[in-house]
């Protein structure tokens, strides 16, 4: 049987069901960051270790489309890179020249109005990285092997604020902004907000590696399988900014996917925030799947790296790049 024949088990990293759930910041669970993007120790946050099926999205042939992104959260698509050459340990090199490719990817993917990217990180195996820093810019990441959404409630628009101010000393904008400069206008930011239009924050993953994915591949949980009780809000202390993720605690209705065997010539598009979401638009009062056809978009979905039953032991580290964009909706 072939591996992508298998049934795949993968072990996923929660928080315990002890950990209080939370929508809202109440210090409770938090980490330091360092000015390379590292995180100290966690407080709080108590883990434990789940074993799930992590459905083939490719076996299942979901269907990749606008409605397949909005509704659940993911999305594949084929998406070679315009310049294979690109030095992905270059900050400077990857902000001036990919950033600019990730957002036209997603532009033709949502039809936003306008797509900006903004940050990235780039990760490799703990065998490979270790301290390897990128020119310009900070340490190299592990894959991370906890499930969680990047933003909450309170970030996500909080985050689309940041970028209307000069960036900070973890943006990787700083390479490419002049003094004083910022990424969008407070004018942009005040409309959108202010006026309740919508907006996305929207992950490009790619793996950057000369071989197909095989270890730490991405899991992906259906965004209609999250429920407000799922979460607990995950601060993250910078020097100049407190950020916030969401952390999971496991529940029986989540369904997870992956793509097995990713290229460097695939994308996969996380929606990590929509304003358009149930859970987003009720402040977190009821989920994305509350009172609707199923048909309705989500606020976000889930992810975490896994390892895979399946993977052979002399299999390739993974190597992945994942940049994150704002969508504009009119």
């Amino acid at each position: 049987m072939s591996m992508l024949e298998s049934p795949t088990h993968g072990r996923l990293t929660y928080l315990a069901k002890s950990v209080e759930s939370s929508l809202y910041r109440n210090g409770k669970v938090f980490a330091r960051r360092d000015r390379d993007g590292n995180d100290g120790a966690h407080h709080g946050a108590v883990m434990e270790h789940r074993d799930v099926v992590i459905n083939d999205a490719r076996q299942r042939n979901l269907d990749q489309s606008w409605r397949q992104f909005n509704v659940r959260g993911f999305e594949l698509l084929h998406r070679p890179l315009q310049r294979p050459e690109l030095q992905f340990f270059d900050n400077r090199q990857v902000v001036r020249e990919y950033y600019p490719e990730c957002a036209e990817i997603v532009r033709q993917a949502t039809n936003a109005a306008q797509v900006f990217a903004f940050d990235h990180n780039v990760r490799l195996a703990e065998n490979m990285g270790g301290a390897k820093r990128i020119a310009g810019g900070q340490q190299v990441q592990k894959p991370i092997h906890v499930v969680h959404g990047d933003y909450t409630l309170t970030s996500a628009p909080q985050r689309l604020r940041d970028l209307a101010s000069p960036p900070g000393v973890n943006d990787t904008l700083r390479a490419v902004l002049g003094q004083g400069e910022s990424l969008l206008t407070p004018e942009i930011v005040s409309r959108t907000l202010d006026e309740g239009k919508r907006f996305a924050l929207i992950n490009v993953w790619r793996s950057i590696g000369l071989s197909p994915v095989m270890s730490d591949p991405l899991a992906l949980c259906d965004g209609q399988n999250v429920e407000p009780n799922d979460l607990v809000v995950f601060e993250i202390h910078y020097h100049d900014r407190i950020g916030e993720n969401y952390f999971a605690k496991f529940g029986q209705h989540h369904e997870w996917w992956y793509y097995p065997l990713m290229t460097r010539d695939e994308v996969i598009l996380i929606k990590t925030w929509d304003s358009a979401g149930g859970l987003a638009q009720s402040n977190g009062r009821h989920a994305d799947s509350y009172g609707v056809d199923g048909n309705a978009p989500c606020t976000f979905s889930f992810h975490s790296g896994f390892s895979d039953s399946n993977t052979p032991a002399d299999a390739p580290e993974r190597q992945s790049i994942e940049v994150r964009c704002v969508a504009l909706f009119d």
